[in-house]
C-alpha cells in the first residue's frame, strides 16, 4: 500500500519540526478545550500562529534593523565599490572585503543578515503544510471523533463503517465520488487482521477530508449507521471548519463543490475566494509597510523588489491548491506583521545610528584586531615556512655539490693506473719536462754568447 497521510510525517530533515509543530498544535487545541470548552482547529491556528510570530520576533527585529541601517550605510558601501570598480587583482579584492566588512562592524550588522530569518522560516512553512494535511495524526482530540464514540451514537463511526457488509466496496466509491486527490487510499483489497489499522487509517483519512455531498453520499451507502454519521458531522462542523470553510479542503475543491448542486452554494463560493485574495492582499499591505531602499543602482534592492512581487502572486495562485488551514495561517500571519511592522517603523524612525556607531566601536575595534592578527598570522607562517625551505634546499644543494666537486677533484688529481686520465697525466708531465729542458738550454746558449762578446 502507498503512503498513509493520517500517519504522521517521518522524513529524516523535516519529520522532526512537523511532529514539534503538530505536538505543539495539539496542546494548544487541549488547552482552549479544557479551559474555555472551545473545539475549533481555526482559534488553535490563530494562537500557533501567534506563537511561532513571537518566537521568530527577535529574528525579525534583527532583519528589520539590519534593513534600516543598510540605508543608512549605503552611500559608504557605494564608495567603497566605486573606488575598486574594475581592480580584479588580489590586494584589491581583499582590501574592498576588508573595507566592506569594517563598515558592517562599525553598524554591528551582519551580511547574513536577511537570509536567517529565511533560512528559518521556510522550513516552518513546509512542515505545517504536512500538519494541515493529517490534522488527526498531530491533534488527537481529533482523531478519537472517529475512532470513539460521539454523541448518542452506539458506537465510532470508524467500527460501525468496518462492521458492515461489503464495507470495502463501499468506501472504494466513496474515495472515487469525492475525488479527493489529496488522499492516498486504496479500498480494492480483502480487509484482514493484518491490515485493519491500515485500512482504518484510510477511511479516517477519507472521511477528514469530506464535504457536504461526500456525507450526504456516505449516509446512502451505509444508511444503518445514520446515528454515527449525524454526530460526527456535528462534531466536525463545530471543530473543522470557519463559517462554511471545511479547513481541511483547498479552497478550489470547495468552490467546485459549490457549483456542482443542483442549488449553487454562493456562501461556500465566495468565501473559497476569498481565501487566496486575502492570502495575496495581506502580503500586499505588509510588503508596502516595509522600509526598502530607495538606490536605484543597487542590485539588491532590485532582487527584493521583484521577490515582493513575486511571493504574494505565488501565494494567491498556492491558496487555491492548499489546505484552507494553511491559506488561514498566511493571512493570520500576515496580519501579525502588519501589527508588528507598524510598531517597528515607529521604532527605527527614532534611531539614531550615531549611537549605534558609538556602541560598536570596541567591538568593531576588537573584530578588527583580531581579523589582523590572524591575517598577519597567516603571512607570516607563510613567509617562515617558504624562507625555511628555501634555505634549507639551498643548502642541501650547496653541500651535495660541494661533495661531487671535491671527489673528482680527488679523481682528476689521482686517477687510476692504465685510464686515459693518467696517460693524459703522463703527456702533460712529459711536455711540462721536455718544455723546461728547452728552456733551460736556451737560457745556457744566450749566457755562452754574452760571454764570447
Amino acid at each position: 500500500m502507498s503512503e498513509i497521510y493520517l500517519t504522521a510525517y517521518d522524513g529524516f530533515i523535516l519529520g522532526p519540526i512537523v511532529k514539534a509543530l503538530g505536538w505543539i498544535m495539539d496542546k494548544i487545541y487541549l488547552f482552549f478545550y479544557s479551559v474555555f470548552g472551545i473545539e475549533n482547529v481555526a482559534v488553535s491556528i490563530a494562537v500557533f500562529t501567534l506563537f511561532i510570530y513571537l518566537c521568530l520576533f527577535p529574528l525579525t527585529y534583527k532583519q528589520q534593523k539590519f534593513s534600516a541601517l543598510n540605508r543608512i550605510m549605503q552611500p559608504e558601501i557605494r564608495e567603497i565599490n566605486n573606488k575598486y570598480k574594475g581592480k580584479r587583482d588580489t590586494e584589491s579584492m581583499q582590501a574592498k572585503q576588508e573595507e566592506t566588512q569594517a563598515v558592517y562592524d562599525k553598524y554591528g550588522v551582519s551580511t547574513m543578515g536577511t537570509c536567517v530569518y529565511l533560512l528559518i522560516q521556510l522550513p516552518i512553512l513546509i512542515s505545517l503544510y504536512r500538519v494541515f494535511y493529517n490534522v488527526p495524526a498531530y491533534i488527537s482530540s481529533i482523531k478519537e471523533v472517529f475512532t470513539e464514540k460521539v454523541g448518542n451514537a452506539t458506537t465510532s463511526i470508524i467500527d460501525a463503517i468496518v462492521n458492515s457488509d461489503g464495507f470495502m466496496n463501499k468506501m472504494q466509491s466513496l474515495y472515487e465520488y469525492a475525488e479527493l486527490k489529496n488522499v492516498t487510499a486504496d479500498f480494492t483489497g480483502t480487509y484482514t487482521a493484518d491490515n485493519a489499522s491500515v485500512i482504518k487509517d484510510y477511511i479516517i483519512d477519507v472521511l477528514y477530508k469530506l464535504g457536504d455531498s461526500g456525507w450526504a453520499k456516505l449516509g446512502e451507502y451505509f444508511p444503518n449507521i445514520s446515528d454515527s454519521i449525524d454526530a460526527v458531522v456535528q462534531k466536525l462542523h463545530d471543530i473543522n471548519y470557519i463559517f462554511v470553510l471545511n479547513i481541511s479542503d483547498t479552497p478550489w475543491n470547495q468552490i467546485k463543490q459549490g457549483w456542482s448542486g443542483d442549488t449553487k452554494d454562493f456562501a461556500l463560493i465566495i468565501c473559497s475566494f476569498l481565501v487566496p485574495l486575502l492570502a495575496w492582499g495581506t502580503q500586499m499591505i505588509n510588503i508596502k509597510l516595509m522600509p526598502t531602499n530607495n538606490d536605484g543602482n543597487d542590485q539588491m534592492a532590485k532582487t527584493m523588489k521583484t521577490t515582493n512581487m513575486l511571493m504574494p502572486l505565488m501565494s494567491l495562485f498556492f491558496a487555491f491548491t492548499v489546505p484552507v488551514g494553511l491559506g488561514f495561517y498566511w493571512i493570520t500571519g500576515s496580519v501579525i506583521r502588519i501589527i508588528q511592522q507598524l510598531l517597528l517603523n515607529i521604532h527605527f524612525k527614532k534611531l539614531d545610528p550615531e549611537s549605534i556607531i558609538d556602541k560598536n566601536k570596541e567591538k568593531a575595534a576588537k573584530k578588527a584586531e583580531k581579523r589582523g592578527k590572524r591575517r598577519e598570522a597567516i603571512y607570516n607562517s607563510a613567509h617562515i615556512n617558504t624562507k625555511s625551505l628555501s634555505t634549507n634546499a639551498s643548502t642541501d644543494i650547496s653541500k651535495d655539490n660541494q661533495e661531487k666537486l671535491d671527489k673528482m677533484q680527488n679523481v682528476r688529481n689521482n686517477p687510476p693506473a692504465g685510464s686515459m686520465a693518467s696517460l693524459a697525466n703522463a703527456v702533460k708531465e712529459f711536455d711540462e719536462k721536455n718544455n723546461s729542458n728547452k728552456n733551460n738550454s736556451n737560457k745556457k746558449n744566450s749566457k755562452g754568447k754574452s760571454n764570447k762578446k
